[in-house]
């Protein structure tokens, strides 16, 4: 895994900052008020070869009126997924890049007290699109299973606007 430069606290953590689990590091924006880390909290990235893994770890702001993971929550994961898919296993800077659509199913709840899991491939890469599909995951339990595609941009100069 490289960090192509992105704008990212990505860096390998310590087993025992990834909970007594290798291979994890940390995906959060260096700006923590922005909405990746404000809003969703700290989160853990990893590659599992043709796979990336990113974990929140809910808490009751991300929670709903029926005590489960609020599916805005689970949503903004997978959005955050997609990049982080880029990323580590494909060949692209996670930095600008939009998502051009994303078609979730909710097929289970999330349990608050458990950490989520975006588990994404990518399905295909042109040199300007990204495909990918995953499934959110607690455990066994599967909350969502999604498809989504992502724009490369291209990096503007500075002081040009577009």
């Amino acid at each position: 895994m490289s960090d192509h430069g992105a704008p990212f606290d990505y860096h390998p953590l310590t087993e025992a900052e990834a909970g007594g689990e290798t291979g994890w590091y940390s995906w959060n924006l260096v700006d923590r008020t922005r909405y990746n880390t404000a809003v969703l909290g700290e989160l853990r990235v990893r590659g599992e070869g043709d796979r990336c893994r990113l974990r929140m770890f809910p808490e009751r702001r991300h929670t709903n009126l029926g005590d489960n993971i609020h599916g805005a929550a689970t949503l903004g994961l997978i959005d955050i997924a997609l990049f982080a898919t880029m990323h580590v296993i494909g060949s692209g800077n996670a930095g600008p890049s939009v998502t051009v659509e994303l078609s979730t199913q909710f097929v289970g709840a999330g349990d608050p007290d458990r950490p989520l899991d975006a588990v994404t491939e990518i399905v295909r890469e042109t040199g300007r699109m990204l495909f990918l599909r995953g499934e959110c995951v607690q455990g066994e339990d599967v909350v969502t299973s999604y498809s989504g595609i992502v724009r490369k941009m291209k990096l503007r100069p500075a002081g040009k606007a577009e």
